[in-house]
């Protein structure tokens, strides 16, 4: 394994490896689980696994979030190592942002500008589609790996990569989750014991519409109620509990086909995101 720091360095690397695939997992470091199983998909589907470790400071909207954003470069490329990841990309913020950087990548619409883009502000999928689209650029990837857990963020990745023709397939791997079913996430290391436990009503929330769901309830209002009812009785009011459409995030009033189900709450200090789709075939 190799790590690199420049643009110029990455691709001198990935160079002499173009006549097999390229799969890239683009992360902020701080790897847990879930990201080694996108490394695993990735190692089992591609010739060549790029892994980038980047924190990127145009999606924060709070500094203290991005203060606080753990950075554990030694433990990550160890991770990276044990799972066959062959170069490392860890620029630091003049290599991606040099001076007079004045370029933005923007998706508009609702999938862009409700939920996540609403609550963490306009910027904030400013910020991720800029970077995701210089991570591409730079790396040229056939295939590039992402988290269910993000779903708004990997429908914004979608939209962009097709409306600019970048030639890369986007894939999707199921959000990876802990034994008790809290998603994985780097942010869940700042939950005390007693957060942690009141984080599991997110999960549960998500089940409870599920399995209401399956036995017939379609009105997404009395859905919302039962999600809010499991996180309530748990003392987490959520920022949001929607119902969209898993494409464009225009919200649905009934389950007549696919539904994303979203959840964003705040668990003491810590904000944590959670879906699942619902209605599908």
């Amino acid at each position: 394994m190799i790590v690199v720091r420049t643009v110029a360095e990455l691709r001198a690397a990935l160079s002499p490896r173009r006549d097999g695939t390229i799969g890239l997992v683009p992360t902020m470091g701080a790897l847990h689980e879930g990201h080694a199983t996108l490394l695993r998909a990735a190692r089992a589907a591609d010739d060549t696994v790029v892994m980038s470790i980047f924190v990127n400071p145009t999606q924060f909207n709070e500094q203290a979030d991005l203060a606080a954003y753990p950075r554990t470069e030694a433990a990550d490329l160890d991770l990276a190592e044990a799972e066959g990841v062959d170069v490392v990309f860890a620029p630091d913020a003049a290599e991606v942002y040099p001076r007079a950087f004045a370029t933005t990548v923007t998706v508009s619409g609702p999938i862009a500008e409700t939920l996540e883009g609403a609550e963490r502000g306009r910027g904030h999928f400013d910020g991720v589609a800029t970077v995701v689209t210089k991570l591409l650029l730079a790396s040229l990837p056939d295939h590039a790996y992402f988290g269910a857990k993000d779903a708004q963020q990997v429908a914004v990745i979608r939209r962009f990569v097709a409306d600019l023709g970048i030639p890369v397939k986007v894939v999707v791997c199921p959000t990876s989750r802990d034994a008790d079913g809290l998603a994985r996430s780097s942010r869940n290391t700042r939950l005390s014991p007693h957060e942690r436990s009141q984080a599991l009503a997110i999960p549960r929330a998500l089940d409870a519409v599920r399995d209401a769901a399956a036995g017939g309830l379609s009105g997404t209002g009395a859905l919302q109620a039962r999600a809010v009812a499991e996180l309530e009785a748990a003392g987490i009011h959520p920022e949001y509990v929607a119902f969209v459409d898993p494409e464009t995030f225009a919200p649905v009033a009934a389950v007549e086909g696919p539904v994303l189900v979203a959840i964003a709450a705040r668990v003491g200090t810590t904000r944590l995101i959670d879906n699942t789709v619902i209605g599908g075939a």
